[in-house]
């Protein structure tokens, strides 16, 4: 098997029943395979994260725990969340990947606490339609990034570029309310989590499933990747939420 340098390399075959007897083959077959890995793990975070949110809601332990720490309540979630992110980010390649993957999945549960406010702001048929919407639109650009012959990792220093430039533009929504500028930011945002869903599956299939070599680096990977995947698809969710709008109430 070649790495990203071209460069042979010993390639320990992750699944035995790939046909050793043609190398693009055998890659062909351990790219589809570390995908569906990775989005196996990812759906499994996504609904970790949705029952998380609903029994956050609707059992009021959210609402007690914002009642009883008010703002640095809030804020602590915010900050344990990106900290959790990065930690797993630049961590996990040095992790058992049964470690990796608990800890995959508290942060699912750490977001899914979080978001639990989407039902208090929100009725819960706007968040099924945008959540409809969100695995359509996931699926269609998985399907786009997976068969296209363009090379769309040349998208990445824009999209990154952009990522920075709209995370500065949630912070300044955040102090100054405008629904005009809020509607703008979620349609970047929409578009720019669009684009790096794209950049994320050619990633996978171009440049991190070649890195792997042995069965623990694809388990590490596949996490990896549905990490990845996973905040893309959060982050499409809550741009389409707050397009469809449509304000509602959650009961205690």
């Amino acid at each position: 098997m070649f790495g990203p340098n071209g460069q042979g390399q010993n390639y320990t075959n992750p699944n035995p029943g790939f046909y050793n007897g043609d190398g693009q083959v055998v890659r062909e077959r351990a790219m589809r395979s570390l995908l569906v890995r990775s989005y196996g793990e990812m759906c499994i975070g996504l609904l970790v994260t949705a029952v998380t949110a609903f029994v956050s809601a609707y059992t009021g332990l959210l609402y007690d725990f914002l009642g009883a720490t008010g703002m640095v309540g809030w804020i602590v979630l915010c900050i344990a969340q990106i900290a959790f992110a990065m930690v797993l980010s630049y961590r996990l390649w040095k992790m058992n990947p049964a470690t990796a993957r608990v800890l995959f999945y508290a942060y699912a549960v750490l977001m899914g606490f979080t978001l639990g406010s989407i039902f208090y702001v929100f009725n819960i048929g706007t968040i099924f339609v945008a959540l409809l919407f969100s695995a359509g639109f996931f699926f269609c650009l998985t399907m786009l990034a997976v068969s296209t012959k363009k090379n769309l990792l040349k998208l990445g220093p824009v999209l990154w570029a952009g990522l920075i430039v709209f995370v500065i533009g949630e912070v300044i929504l955040y102090f100054v309310h405008a629904s005009a500028a809020t509607m703008f930011i979620s349609a970047v945002g929409l578009v720019l989590f669009g684009g790096l869903t794209l950049y994320e599956v050619q990633w996978i299939k171009k440049v991190l499933e070649p890195m792997c070599h042995t069965e623990v680096q694809y388990k590490q990977a596949s996490i990896f990747a549905a990490l990845n995947l996973y905040l893309d698809f959060i982050n499409i969710f809550l741009s389409l939420l707050q397009l469809f709008g449509g304000r509602g109430g959650a009961r205690r």
